[in-house]
């Protein structure tokens, strides 16, 4: 059976997510595995909806199977997002495929990238570019034109391509069985206006942030927009970081300068002026712009303030996984269910029984219920904000 398995956070699952998997369709996949943000995201922010309703919408508009990908992976760089997100599609041992959208629509050009990026000659080559100072997607798009030419460094010049050539790289790493197809990207571009009727997640989301949800809801699939509607009137959707800006900042004041120090990453001080900035400023929004440099992106310091709010863990992560715990699945996906628990992966269907799976399970799981009850604090109601979601949750079985 031709299985393929999507890298994905669904924020929101819009027509362009679902425009891609007809034609994961049309060439010949029967099932689709999704291995999804919980709910924290690579941007470091606050998913739109929770993970159960992301999840929702996927089965509900094409998808099979949507098993969750822990936030010390979600939450992460391209890099650490792409490997946990193939070696949890790796453990099933039912994907066959792993498939992902990109500009340029070549799965061959990107894994030849890949290994560019993955030799030595090139790791050579990044260092010396670092020395001018430039932002490392700069010098490494540098290393590349004078490695390999301007046509092939053109591809790191857009967000799907970037990934793309990520999960390439983690499944050469791994030593994957998986075999990568990418869909070339339609319609809008990642941050771009909407072109053809389909808008980008981004644009999605920028529109429900400034209340204009009619408008929203036009750029998703009927039965996508019918979850995303039922959130919102429950009082549980779109999550804001603003909604709970005074807890994270009363996180990030409670730090000393020493603290920020796990989360830097690059040794080069940039802890010293996040700490500046949380003694400074009133907003996470000023903070981010007081820290911000020309080397590092918005982006990067999002993940750092967010992975300090949740105290995640700043050692790289085992990358396999103690479970895969299920969010929702149909009929089809429930037939790779049985599959894979004949072949004994450990599933987590019920978070009692996440204390069976052994020690690290039983953390893990603990750990990602507490940063849920954190994150049902960026609910619109703070009456939806309950504490223990995560241990009540069920898998949501169509």
């Amino acid at each position: 059976m031709l299985v393929a398995g999507i890298i994905c956070e669904y924020n929101p699952f819009h027509l362009g997510h679902a425009w891609m998997l007809e034609q994961l369709r049309q060439q010949g996949v029967e099932a689709i595995v999704c291995a999804m943000s919980g709910n924290f995201v690579q941007r470091g922010d606050f998913a739109l909806l929770n993970k159960q309703s992301r999840a929702e919408m996927a089965v509900r508009c094409g998808a099979d199977l949507v098993l969750e990908l822990p936030t010390v992976w979600s939450a992460a760089g391209a890099e650490r997002f792409a490997r946990g997100g193939v070696a949890l599609l790796e453990q099933t041992g039912v994907v066959t495929h792993l498939a992902f959208g990109s500009e340029c629509g070549s799965a061959e050009i990107l894994y030849h990238l890949a290994e560019i990026l993955d030799s030595e000659a090139y790791q050579a080559m990044v260092q010396q570019e670092l020395c001018s100072g430039r932002s490392f997607a700069a010098c490494r798009r540098m290393a590349v034109k004078k490695m390999a030419g301007e046509e092939t460094a053109a591809l790191l010049d857009t967000p799907n391509n970037n990934l793309g050539v990520e999960y390439c790289r983690a499944l050469r790493r791994s030593g994957s069985r998986m075999t990568a197809i990418t869909v070339p990207r339609a319609g809008a571009a990642h941050d771009g206006a909407p072109k053809d009727g389909v808008a980008s997640a981004s644009y999605v989301r920028q529109l429900l942030m400034e209340d204009r949800a009619a408008e929203a809801m036009g750029y998703l699939p009927e039965k996508s927009a019918q979850v995303l509607l039922r959130e919102m009137k429950e009082g549980r959707a779109p999550a804001k970081m603003e909604h709970c800006e005074r807890a994270v900042l009363s996180c990030l004041r409670r730090m000393e300068e020493t603290d920020f120090l796990p989360y830097d990453g690059g040794g080069e001080g940039l802890y010293r002026r996040v700490y500046r900035a949380v003694q400074e400023k009133c907003t996470v929004s000023e903070i981010l712009d007081a820290a911000k440099t020309k080397r590092y992106s918005h982006a990067r310091l999002r993940r750092m303030l967010l992975a300090a709010y949740l105290h995640l863990p700043t050692e790289l992560p085992p990358e396999h996984l103690p479970y895969l715990r299920l969010l929702a699945a149909n009929q089809r996906g429930r037939q790779l269910l049985r599959i894979m628990q004949e072949n004994h992966v450990p599933i987590l269907t019920k978070p009692a029984h996440a204390v069976r799976l052994g020690a690290a399970a039983e953390a893990l799981f603990k750990a990602e219920a507490q940063r849920t009850d954190m994150y049902a604090l960026a609910y619109p109601d703070v009456h939806q904000s309950r504490c223990g979601a995560d241990w009540r949750a069920v898998p949501i079985l169509l």
